[in-house]
């Protein structure tokens, strides 16, 4: 690991790239070349659930990357005079390796989120990128631990797994069933299978460029209040140096 690369906050060690870079530079070429790769796209709520769980912590740190998935994170970087070059948001990193399946003809396994949502993702799968091959999907209301069904997702043989568990569940699983697999691209994505199906609107890209996507969700989702005071105390916390 270059550490010029990355940017440490919480001990937790983001790579310092552009979208873009990210792929071409590290993803697509462990793609092509079948190797395995844990990705975790996390926000100040992972980091902060990383800084009052020890053992999540470490799931952490055993990911290959850690992409900055929130701007709360930004902002903290740029705080710390070590600024990240931008934000890497996960549903837009999913989105760009079901393009690039599509090109290549890869396999993807869909993993979690509420069983009706699950279907509709697969569908719209196979709407929008009608040349990935499904190695399969399933649910996150199961017991997704039982070593059948971990077989089962193994014996697949899927190029990409994307994992809608929530956190710490999705990291989770993936630290702990990661050997298991010859290959893949391993991802946990959160609400990223929401809004590929449609659930969940992403904000506007005016929003977007404004840095505002999370107050959008927001007024959307009311609900989430509770992990807005995540991000407010994640910042406090980097702001009075007590990180």
């Amino acid at each position: 690991m270059n550490l010029n690369n990355y940017v440490s906050i919480m001990d937790i060690e983001f790579i310092n790239t552009t979208k873009n870079n990210f792929l071409d530079q590290e993803i697509y070429p462990r793609l092509n070349q079948q190797e395995k790769c844990f990705i975790v796209t996390a926000n100040p709520e992972i980091l902060m659930k990383a800084r009052e769980d020890a053992v999540y912590k470490q799931t952490i740190q055993s990911a290959d990357f850690v992409i900055p998935d929130g701007i709360g994170v930004i902002m903290a970087s740029k705080y710390m005079n070590t600024p990240l070059q931008e934000r890497i948001p996960g549903t837009e990193v999913m989105m760009d390796l079901l393009a690039y399946a599509n090109e290549h003809r890869l396999s993807c396994y869909f993993l979690g989120a509420k069983d009706f949502v699950n279907e509709k993702v697969v569908l719209e799968v196979e709407k929008q990128f009608p040349n990935i091959e499904i190695a399969g999907n399933q649910h996150g209301y199961t017991d997704v631990d039982d070593p059948t069904f971990v077989e089962k997702v193994v014996k697949s043989n899927p190029d990409l797994i994307f994992v809608a568990l929530g956190l710490p569940r999705q990291e989770q699983w993936v630290e702990k069933h990661i050997d298991q697999f010859n290959k893949g691209i391993f991802m946990g994505v959160g609400g990223s299978f929401d809004v590929l199906a449609g659930e969940v609107k992403r904000a506007p890209k005016a929003w977007i460029k404004l840095n505002l996507e999370w107050l959008y969700r927001l007024v959307k989702q009311p609900l989430r209040l509770k992990r807005v005071f995540k991000i407010f105390e994640f910042m406090a916390r980097v702001i009075l140096k007590r990180i």
